[in-house]
C-alpha cells in the first residue's frame, strides 16, 4: 500500500509541475490521497504513542512546507497539515458525545480548513471520518457521495478516480492484506512527501518550469 500510494502521487505531482496537459497523470494520482488518508486512520488506531505520532506528522508538514509552496506556487498548507488537524479532530470526537455538539466542531473544523486554506481542505477531513467511521461497503457509498457532491459543487470531474482503492479497501480485504504486508522502512515512508517535493523543486529549476 505504501509503495502505492507513494508513486502514484509522486505521478499526480509529476503530471502537475511538467504536463498539466495531460489528464491521465492526474487521473492516476487520484489513487494517492484516498490511501494516505486511509493509513492515517490505521496510525490513528493502532499507533502505541498518540503525541509521537502527532509530532512526527508535525515535523513533516514543517519540513514540506517551503518545497510544497515553491512547487506549486501557493501560500496554502500543505497536504500533511490537512492530516494533522484531522488527527487533533479525532482526538477531541472520542471525548465528545456523537451528536449535536460533534457534529457543530466537525462543521467548524471543515470551514477552518477551507479558509485558511489547507490541501484538500474540508473533503480531505471528511474522506478521514469515513474511514475512521464508516464500517464495510459504507465506506464506498459515502466516498462515492463526498466525491458526487464536489462534482456538482466544484467541478472535481477527475476526483471520482479516488474510488478506485476506496472500492479495494471496502470489498478487497484479502488483496488489501496482502498489499499492507510489504512495508518498507518508516524513515521512506515518513520523509517521501517533503523529499520528493524538493527534489521536484530542483528539477524545475533547472528546466524552467
Amino acid at each position: 500500500m505504501q509503495i502505492i500510494a507513494m508513486l502514484t502521487m509522486l505521478i499526480d505531482h509529476v503530471g502537475l509541475l511538467f504536463f498539466p496537459d495531460q489528464v491521465l497523470w492526474r487521473m492516476i494520482g487520484r489513487i494517492a490521497f484516498p490511501l494516505y488518508a486511509y493509513a492515517l486512520v490505521q496510525g490513528y488506531l493502532h499507533t502505541s504513542s498518540y503525541p509521537k505520532y502527532v509530532f512526527r506528522l508535525f515535523c513533516i508538514a514543517a519540513l514540506s512546507q517551503i518545497p510544497y509552496q515553491l512547487a506549486f506556487g501557493t501560500n496554502g498548507l500543505n497536504v500533511v497539515a490537512s492530516f494533522l488537524i484531522a488527527m487533533f479532530l479525532l482526538r477531541l470526537l472520542r471525548a465528545i458525545p456523537s451528536g449535536v455538539v460533534s457534529t457543530l466542531l466537525i462543521a467548524t473544523v471543515c470551514i477552518f480548513l477551507e479558509v485558511f486554506p489547507f490541501e484538500y481542505g474540508a473533503y480531505g477531513l471528511l474522506l478521514v471520518l469515513i474511514f475512521r467511521y464508516a464500517r464495510s461497503h459504507q465506506i464506498l457509498i459515502m466516498h462515492l457521495l463526498l466525491n458526487l457532491t464536489y462534482l456538482l459543487v466544484y467541478g472535481w470531474v477527475i476526483q471520482m478516480f479516488s474510488i478506485i482503492p476506496t472500492i479495494l479497501i471496502a470489498y478487497g480485504p484479502g488483496v488489501w492484506r496482502r498489499l499492507e504486508s510489504r512495508t518498507l522502512p518508516g524513515w521512506i515512508w515518513r520523509f517521501f512527501y517533503p523529499v520528493h517535493l524538493a527534489a521536484l523543486v530542483i528539477i524545475g529549476y533547472f528546466i524552467g518550469k
